[in-house]
């Protein structure tokens, strides 16, 4: 680092000229425009960022400049981008003014940019950005002050317009809403949905470009984020809480901390139990509402195409349902509290990172099976069945199904093996599955000839 003549954040002094300054980017706003009061008719552009170049230092830098110096420069970087500052303005920070829009930081100063003064460009030093990298993954508040989900739930309409941290794992991601405000400004929205231990579901906003930017980057189910300030508000229209991001939030990714990593393992734990999809069982469409009718090929183009979760009807065959197989392999008990798969005798959960480990064990028995659905068009693999929704397709309870002779659960596959339902899906992106989609039954029953044949010329005509 001497070699490079860098000053450390640590040690910047308003005195200090001709510095220069290297560090890994932590957060970032969009560009805004102002009236310049100088010049009448004449707009002066700026964004914000903020570097970090110890575990304990980091500090905001505002540039200034016309449109083109501006946007050229926010293009050139992003979140996660090592950069060097050169001969940047040192400056005391004015917490009646611009700091009350930018993310806190442990500097007494912020760094001023301009086209004439200053210098900013990417670092391509290898031992300075091997240095760098392993910053971004620390959060830039104590790992341990946090609302979990569940706390914030509890203290509902308390917590309105106050600005909180959250630790919390990525569920979903939705799609941007670009939209128009009424004086002609172009905006856009983005909304994800968190969970933890405590909490199945809780929406977290985007409005800003750069956030969103770095959220579409993110993988569901498998990544865990610390949220410094995010601002917390009661959403009449749904009745609940929700989060969003502003100029002052930073999201570390995945963060180094201990706490982190227990939510990371149990969000992996869960993920792959199959309980999300049960949890979103609230959130899904009726089926009544479900009108859309695809082929299996479709389907899986849609799903690589929307990173969303979507709905459909698709009239295919049951090309596989294994209800000869062992009755665990069918009927599977999970726990009540994490849906960790456990022994139908057990007297508590194996999961060690369980919520409810320190509580009277309670489990559920339910129907827990994998079908695959075939068409003219291909095979949608591993479609979940599961719960009430396999009762209402096979027309009995588990006791029921346990009491059945080998002979009478052959007889009921076949009553389903290889003939054409009318099955409405759910379709979700999926990493695990080598075709990147998954399946979750919503409702399934052989389908009516007639309406087969109706539908299936309407596809025709489509393709």
């Amino acid at each position: 680092m001497a070699s490079h003549n860098y000053v450390s954040i640590s040690e910047l002094h308003p005195n200090f000229s001709h510095s220069k300054v290297v560090g890994i980017i932590i957060g970032k706003t969009d560009v805004k425009s102002f009236p310049d009061r100088k010049n009448i008719g004449v707009d002066r552009f700026t964004f914000g960022f903020t570097i970090k170049d110890s575990p304990d230092f980091f500090i905001n830098v505002t540039a200034w400049g016309n449109d083109g110096y501006i946007n050229g420069l926010s293009n050139s970087f992003s979140i996660g981008d090592c950069v060097i500052i050169e001969n940047p303005l040192v400056s005391n920070k004015d917490p009646e003014k611009g700091e009350r829009f930018c993310p806190a930081t442990p500097s007494l100063y912020r760094l001023l940019v301009t086209e004439a003064h200053s210098q900013v460009c990417l670092c391509a030093d290898m031992d300075t950005i091997d240095r760098l990298l392993p910053l971004i993954h620390l959060p830039v508040k104590d790992s341990r002050d946090f609302y979990s989900l569940g706390d914030i739930m509890a203290n509902g309409q308390k917590l309105n317009g106050t600005v909180i941290n959250i630790l919390a794992a990525v569920k979903s991601i939705g799609e941007p809403k670009q939209f128009t405000t009424s004086d002609g400004r172009k905006g856009q929205r983005l909304e994800l949905k968190l969970f933890d231990d405590s909490v199945a579901s809780f929406p977290l906003i985007c409005w800003d470009r750069e956030a969103i930017q770095l959220v579409q980057t993110l993988i569901p189910k498998e990544t865990v984020l610390f949220i410094a300030d995010a601002k917390i508000s009661f959403d009449s229209f749904r009745n609940s809480m929700t989060a969003t991001v502003n100029s002052k939030t930073v999201i570390t990714v995945n963060p180094d901390t201990r706490e982190a990593s227990l939510l990371f393992s149990y969000a992996k734990e869960v993920s792959e139990s199959g309980a999300l999809d049960q949890d979103e069982k609230d959130e899904d469409m009726s089926v009544d509402s479900i009108t859309d009718v695809y082929t299996v090929s479709q389907l899986k183009q849609k799903a690589q195409e929307n990173p969303e979760a979507f709905f459909g009807i698709t009239y295919s065959f049951i090309s596989k349902l294994d209800l000869d197989s062992a009755v665990s392999k069918v009927i599977r008990t999970r726990c009540s509290k994490c849906k960790f798969q456990v022994t139908e005798d057990t007297l508590s959960c194996t999961n060690q990172l369980c919520p409810g480990r320190d509580q009277t064990f309670s489990a559920t028995t339910g129907f827990d099976l994998l079908v695959d659905f075939t068409d003219h068009t291909g095979t949608l693999h591993a479609c979940s069945l599961r719960g009430p929704v396999a009762e209402k397709t096979l027309g009995c309870t588990t006791e029921e199904f346990t009491s059945l002779t080998d002979a009478e659960r052959t007889a009921m596959k076949w009553k389903f093996l290889l003939e054409r339902c009318k099955t409405y899906v759910k379709i979700l992106p999926s990493t695990k599955m080598k075709t990147g989609v998954r399946g979750v039954v919503l409702a399934c029953s052989l389908a009516d000839p007639g309406e087969v044949k109706q539908h299936m010329s309407a596809l025709l005509q489509r393709l």
